[in-house]
């Protein structure tokens, strides 16, 4: 006896599972030498026009999964973080604070709020850096830089008939 026979004899008989493996790769080195015998040729698929049993791009998702993407892809995580935070402009600075500030605007990591009172934006001037702390915390380092504060009426108008050269304008003693 040689060693291929002795070989056959102790490894076991294919099973069903293994004859069925066998076949299905012989079925598939046929069709791979019948496309070749064709012509080779391949059928070309167009970029985004294919369909299947594999998620892809165009499957239906979940609502919230579908913004977030939509917001990944815009770069609209800052201004959808600080418009929450305009939101929450109560509960971040207080209660007692937020009835006489308001934030109007988020330019450039710089926040622009108005005070209804010369005294208040005063006190707002002195609290902005713990207030930029507090909101870099809440929506990430860096995101806030600055907080600008206005007084009751905003910056000077500079046009119209009955304005001065150099005239700051009306408004109460901030400014």
């Amino acid at each position: 006896m040689n060693d291929q026979d002795e070989q056959r004899r102790k490894a076991p008989e294919a099973s069903g599972v293994d004859l069925a493996r066998q076949a299905l790769a012989a079925a598939r080195e046929q069709a791979r030498a019948r496309g070749q015998a064709a012509g080779g040729r391949k059928r070309q698929q167009q970029p985004g026009l294919r369909s299947g049993a594999r998620a892809d791009g165009r499957d239906p998702m979940p609502l919230m999964a579908a913004l977030d993407r939509l917001r990944t892809e815009r770069g609209w995580e800052m201004p959808m973080a600080v418009a929450g935070v305009m939101e929450r402009w109560p509960e971040i600075v207080g209660p007692e604070i937020a009835a006489h500030c308001v934030p109007e605007r988020y330019e450039e990591r710089e926040l622009l709020v108005r005070c209804d009172s010369s005294a208040w934006a005063a006190q707002l001037k002195l609290l902005a850096p713990q207030l930029v702390a507090r909101l870099n915390a809440d929506l990430g380092q860096g995101t806030v830089r600055m907080i600008k504060v206005q007084g009751p009426g905003g910056g000077p108008k500079r046009y119209g008939a009955w304005r001065a050269p150099g005239s700051t304008g009306p408004g109460d003693t901030y400014g």
